[in-house]
């Protein structure tokens, strides 16, 4: 698993920043696709992907452990899909 601050290291180790430098840059794109995100945006980054919102409908479910029917609410969830080329290197 790749934390944060594992990419706000390597970040700042590659192009001679701070860590906080790096820290701030990491956080923005972070807030910039959240933003689009509540906004409804989609966001497209060539190369890596794109993320959508997606609405999910209301639905229902059984509880596994006494079987009742349960009402699932509707929802909306940050969906992403990888670009090509990120498809490509993870199979190769």
């Amino acid at each position: 698993m790749t934390t944060t601050n594992e990419i706000v290291d390597k970040i700042a180790a590659e192009h001679g920043l701070t860590k906080v430098q790096s820290k701030v840059i990491v956080e923005a794109v972070f807030a910039a696709i959240i933003n689009a995100a509540i906004s409804g945006a989609e966001t497209s980054i060539p190369g890596f992907g794109k993320f959508k919102v997606k609405d999910t409908p209301e639905r229902e479910a059984r509880n596994p452990s006494t079987g009742a029917t349960i009402k699932v609410a509707a929802a909306k969830k940050l969906s992403f899909q990888p670009a090509k080329a990120v498809k490509d290197a993870l199979n190769k």
